[in-house]
């Protein structure tokens, strides 16, 4: 049995879906399902429980897993409530951390690649404690995430007893299916779909960075199927630990993006360039790209959906269709 924390949100209900496909049904999803609609993220699939946030310790007392699969966060990055966050980002991954450890079950859990802040330090899924202690995280979600990392590291670096298999995975900017009850965390590509189907000019920020053109603000953009498939490979390769970066290792541009999704349309691209909004000009990051060195010397040798690839999929096979769950 799994257990997938998160496992109505977005890439965990991904994650679910692709067990299903590979015939499992024996997964306990821990979420809270809201009145965002998420729930539709879990209405094709099949699972054996689903344990509310409140009731996931309880729940876990003398329990044998296979895995653990924490993807549950807040993941606003523009999250204000210090204590919340710290509860259900740090505290709780703490708990599921020392479960873990004492049941000696696999830990697979999201770390993110906010916690490399400006990218002033580069973007190496170093583990050593001297470099994590110079990542300065922008934001409060980036920050907690940063501290877990840093608590289980300690851990590592004191010999502390930790499960037989743990990954920390950074993912850069995922996008695809079942992302709608984000809001405004969705990916940019989802936000303006509809507007852009319907003939509406897509607005994309303006540079205020010398040397960078308007929409040539960069990330490193990764397809949901691709992060499911490093999560899978982890459950087959029990002897695999670390703190790993998951994207593709090429940085593209919004502008990019947003000419693929009208390239999918068959549509000639329309996009107007606006003012940054002051408020966020000072947090606002450039340039992402993964490195993936790591990754592949662990083992992980399976391909990066290219990003028209990827831009074309998710929109004939969900965007522009009626029902855009997967």
């Amino acid at each position: 049995m799994l257990l997938v924390t998160g496992g109505a949100g977005f890439i965990g209900s991904n994650i679910v879906a692709s067990l299903n496909e590979a015939g499992r049904t024996d997964i306990v999803v821990n979420d809270s399902l809201g009145t965002d609609g998420r729930w539709h993220n879990l209405a094709k699939r099949q699972i054996a429980d689903f344990v509310q946030p409140q009731d996931l310790c309880a729940w876990l007392e003398g329990r044998k897993l296979e895995a653990v699969i924490h993807m549950g966060a807040i993941s606003d990055t523009t999250a204000t409530d210090g204590d919340l966050v710290m509860q259900s980002n740090f505290r709780l991954s703490l708990t599921l951390l020392d479960w873990c450890t004492q049941t000696q079950t696999p830990f697979i859990y999201a770390s993110s690649a906010a916690t490399y802040g400006n990218g002033e330090h580069g973007f190496a899924d170093d583990d050593r404690p001297d470099y994590l202690r110079e990542l300065r995280p922008m934001n409060l979600y980036g920050w907690s995430k940063h501290l877990f990392d840093q608590a289980l590291i300690a851990r590592k670096a004191r010999g502390e007893k930790l499960p037989p298999q743990w990954a920390g995975l950074k993912f850069f900017n995922v996008f695809g299916p079942n992302e709608y009850h984000k809001g405004k965390m969705m990916s940019v590509l989802a936000r303006i779909f509809d507007d852009a189907k319907a003939g509406q000019t897509v607005k994309l920020f303006k540079s205020h960075k010398e040397g960078i053109a308007d929409g040539d603000q960069r990330r490193d953009f990764i397809y949901v199927d691709d992060v499911v498939a490093v999560v899978r490979w982890l459950l087959d390769s029990p002897r695999v630990s670390g703190l790993f970066n998951v994207g593709t290792g090429q940085a593209r541009s919004f502008r990019e993006m947003i000419e693929a999704m009208f390239a999918a349309l068959s549509r000639p691209p329309k996009i107007e360039y606006i003012d940054m909004p002051q408020s966020i000009r000072g947090q606002y990051q450039y340039f992402t790209q993964s490195e993936i060195g790591k990754l592949r010397a662990a083992g992980y040798n399976a391909g990066f959906t290219p990003l028209q690839e990827a831009v074309g999929r998710y929109v004939s096979h969900y965007l522009d269709r009626e029902d855009r769950y997967r």
